[in-house]
C-alpha cells in the first residue's frame, strides 16, 4: 500500500516529552497505520461509514416522503419505490466517491476523459442494477404479502437499511474493481436491464420481431433498453484497454489488433442502442452486423495475435461461433426467430469475453511467476 508522508509541528510540551520516550519504530507504525487509508482495513472503515451515512440520510429523507404513515410494498408511492430510487442515488455517488478515494490515495496520474467516462459508465451501472434489484425484491414480496402494508416505523428502516447495504457494497465494489469483477458487474447490469425492459415493453408482442424492438418505442422500457445497451458497450470498450495489458505473445502487433476488435465490438454494441431501429433501420443494422463480424475474426484470428492462449479456450471461441451460424441458418429458414437468435448469440458472446478475460489474466500471472521459478530452480 501506498504511504503518504506527514508533516507534524514540534511539540515542547511534557506530554510530547512523555511521548519521546516511544520508540520511533512504534510512533512511525501508528502514523503510518492512521494515514495508510488505502489498506484494507480502512477502505472496509470507510465502506462500513459510507453505509452508515446512506442509512441515516435515506431514513430522514423517508420519513419527510412518508410523514410516518404506514405505505405499500410496491408499486407507485410504495417503501419499494423509495429504496430503490433513493439506492439508486446512493450506488451513483458511492461509486464516483470510491473511484476518486483511489486516484486522490494511490499512485495514478492526472485523469483523462476516458478514465471519467469509465467512472460514469461503471456508477450508472451500479445505480441500474441497484434500482431494478430492490424493485425486483419488492415486487416479489408484494406478491408474497398480498395487501399488507409496511408499518410506519419500519418504512425508515427498510428505506435505510436499502440504502445501507447498497452504499456499502457500491463503495467496496468501486475500491476493489478488477477486471473480473468488472466482467461480473457487467454481465449482471446487461441481465437486469435487457428482462427488466421485456417485463416492461408496451408491446406484449415485441419478441416476434427482434430483441432491438424493445428499444423502438418512446416509452421508458424503450429508454431503459438504450441506456443499457449503450452502457454495457462503453464497459467492453473499458474491458477491452484493461484486460490486454501485460498480454505475453511472440507476435508483436497481436496485442494491439485484439484490443482493437474488442474496442469495436464495445463501440458497436454502444451505437446498437444509439440508434433505435426504427428510426435508423440502415445504420443499426449494419452496426449490429459489425458487431457479429468483429467478434467472428477475434475468434479466429486469436491463435494467432495470441501465441499462448489455451488451446481449450480456442475451441470453446469456435464452437461458440459455430453454434451462432447455425443458429443463423435456421433463422433464414425460417424455424427460428431473430430474437432468440440474438439473445443466444449475446450470451455467447458476453460468456465468450468472460472466459477471455480470465484466460488473460492466467497467461499474465503465468508470465510474471515464470522469472521467479527459473531463478528458484537456478538457485538450487
Amino acid at each position: 500500500m501506498t504511504q503518504f508522508p506527514i508533516d507534524t509541528p514540534v511539540d515542547e510540551s511534557p506530554e510530547a516529552s512523555r511521548d519521546a520516550a516511544v520508540p520511533a519504530t512504534r510512533r512511525d507504525l501508528a502514523a503510518r497505520r492512521l494515514i495508510d487509508t488505502s489498506s484494507e482495513r480502512s477502505l472496509e472503515s470507510l465502506a462500513l461509514a459510507v453505509g452508515a451515512l446512506s442509512f441515516v440520510v435515506s431514513a430522514l429523507i423517508a420519513l419527510v416522503v412518508f410523514g410516518f404513515h404506514s405505505t405499500p410494498i410496491s408499486g407507485p408511492g410504495s417503501v419499494g419505490e423509495f429504496a430503490a430510487v433513493a439506492s439508486g442515488v446512493v450506488a451513483l455517488l458511492a461509486v464516483v466517491a470510491g473511484r476518486y478515494f483511489l486516484h486522490e490515495r494511490g499512485p495514478h496520474g492526472r485523469l483523462h476523459v476516458l478514465d471519467y467516462l469509465d467512472i460514469a459508465a461503471l456508477a450508472i451501472a451500479h445505480a441500474v442494477i441497484a434500482v431494478l434489484g430492490w424493485t425486483l425484491l419488492a415486487v416479489i414480496l408484494e406478491q408474497a404479502f398480498i395487501g399488507a402494508e409496511v408499518f410506519a416505523l419500519a418504512v425508515l428502516i427498510l428505506a435505510g437499511a436499502a440504502a445501507a447495504m447498497t452504499g456499502y457494497i457500491s463503495f467496496f465494489s468501486a475500491t476493489h474493481m478488477d477486471l473480473q469483477l468488472l466482467a461480473t458487474v457487467l454481465a449482471v447490469f446487461l441481465v437486469f436491464g435487457v428482462v427488466s425492459s421485456m417485463l416492461t415493453a408496451s408491446d406484449p408482442n415485441w419478441w416476434k420481431d427482434n430483441l432491438s424492438a424493445l428499444g423502438m418505442s418512446s416509452n421508458v422500457s424503450a429508454f431503459a433498453f438504450n441506456i443499457t445497451i449503450i452502457v454495457a458497450g462503453f464497459l467492453v470498450t473499458t474491458l477491452a484497454r484493461y484486460s490486454t495489458r501485460g498480454i505475453p505473445t511472440d507476435n508483436p502487433v497481436g496485442v494491439g489488433r485484439v484490443r482493437i476488435t474488442l474496442i469495436v465490438v464495445g463501440v458497436f454494441l454502444g451505437m446498437v442502442g444509439l440508434f433505435p431501429v426504427d428510426r435508423f433501420f440502415a445504420l443499426h443494422t449494419g452496426v449490429a452486423s459489425g458487431m457479429v463480424v468483429a467478434f467472428g475474426v477475434l475468434v479466429i484470428a486469436l491463435p494467432r495475435w495470441i501465441t499462448g492462449m489455451p488451446r481449450p479456450f480456442v475451441v470453446v471461441g469456435w464452437l461458440f461461433l459455430a453454434v451462432t451460424l447455425v443458429l443463423s441458418l435456421l433463422f433464414a429458414t425460417g424455424y427460428y426467430t431473430l430474437t432468440a437468435v440474438e439473445l443466444v448469440a449475446g450470451i455467447l458472446v458476453f460468456t465468450w469475453i468472460v472466459l477471455f478475460i480470465r484466460n488473460a489474466s492466467a497467461l499474465e500471472q503465468d508470465a510474471r511467476e515464470a522469472p521467479s521459478a527459473v531463478a528458484a530452480t537456478s538457485a538450487h
